[in-house]
């Protein structure tokens, strides 16, 4: 008897001892079984809040659970990124970001409380956007060379801009064309609306995602985009190269990220998801329609284009002459 309690104990110990390695496994294997949040660091009816959202309803559609659209404005998304950092690894907290944030932080701000490159996993980049030199509807600037002789005739001239992207976009243009523009920080590009409109503003970069219903509906006016390429839905709109500044490229893209330390079966199955998301049609014709298109790059390749924009963002600050924060 007491050989057989013995036994008995020892099958219990090991299965105690079974039952502990195999929590984690069924708790990744059954993710999500909960609703996750997806952090945007702009407001609500911003263009990074209208590319955020489709991902996440998509994303809400494949996953089976509610996808709750956390926006987090403020210090050029920094809030945002910090709140992921500090997250609990368990994918239940995303952060949909542009690589300006990622990459273009590190060398425009001194001491930022995260590490873009140490504190995150990266998922997957979803999406090139489209950013545009845009002015107001009346404004009778109408190519990128009207712009350049206003400004270099007028006196004081002011900017817009609400991400670190549109600055540093802007700061460049100015060195290149030679013109004197103070910058003005927004919280969204729909803040800036009302004084591109009464002339407050001579120009703003923004992104596609939020200018394009504008220019359609006639509240804003291309100028030229920041891209090497035209981009197809605007064949009339030049390129800022093309325009006469050479080798000028902007090519903003987006990606999701999680919190370092997620278990990789679920940095894998939110891999998965994504990629889903971004291989269909339907979100194709979407991104189209706001000024961008999908990229597909998986967590591998998402890390990998973040670090080879490392050494870019370092000499274009440099080269725009942003003083670090």
């Amino acid at each position: 008897m007491t050989m057989m309690r013995r036994m008995m104990a020892g099958l219990i110990a090991v299965g105690a001892g079974l039952g502990l390695f195999a929590l984690p496994a069924t708790a990744q294997d059954s993710f999500p079984d909960r609703p996750i949040h997806a952090v945007i660091g702009f407001p609500a009816g911003s263009g990074a809040d209208i590319l955020g959202r489709y991902f996440a309803h998509a994303l809400e559609v494949l996953a089976k659970q509610p996808v709750v659209v956390d926006n987090k404005p403020g210090a050029t998304s920094n809030i945002a990124v910090r709140a992921v950092a500090e997250a609990k690894p368990d994918g239940y907290t995303i952060l949909f970001v542009a690589n300006s944030n990622m990459a273009g932080s590190r060398y425009l701000f001194k001491d930022l409380p995260f590490d873009t490159l140490k504190d995150f996993v990266p998922i997957a980049s979803f999406a090139q956007i489209t950013f545009v030199m845009v002015v107001g509807p009346n404004s009778p600037m109408n190519t990128l060379q009207d712009m350049t002789n206003h400004l270099k005739a007028k006196k004081e001239s002011l900017y817009g801009y609400t991400n670190q992207t549109a600055q540093l976009a802007s700061e460049y243009y100015k060195q290149l064309a030679g013109v004197d523009v103070k910058p003005v920080a927004y919280k969204s590009a729909g803040d800036t609306l009302r004084d591109l409109s009464d002339g407050t503003l001579d120009f703003v970069i923004m992104d596609g995602t939020f200018a394009a219903g504008q220019i359609q509906q006639g509240a804003l006016k291309a100028i030229a985009v920041t891209t090497k390429e035209r981009f197809p839905n605007w064949p009339n709109t030049p390129t800022i190269e093309q325009a006469g500044l050479a080798n000028y490229d902007f090519a903003p893209w987006w990606g999701a990220y999680l919190p370092k330390g997620t278990p990789q079966p679920i940095v894998d199955k939110l891999q998965g998801l994504l990629l889903q998301i971004d291989n269909m049609k339907e979100t194709a014709d979407f991104l189209l329609t706001v000024g961008a298109f999908p990229t597909h790059d998986d967590s591998k390749m998402a890390d990998a284009r973040l670090k080879a924009e490392l050494p870019k963002w370092e000499k274009l600050v440099k080269a725009a002459g942003i003083e670090p924060q």
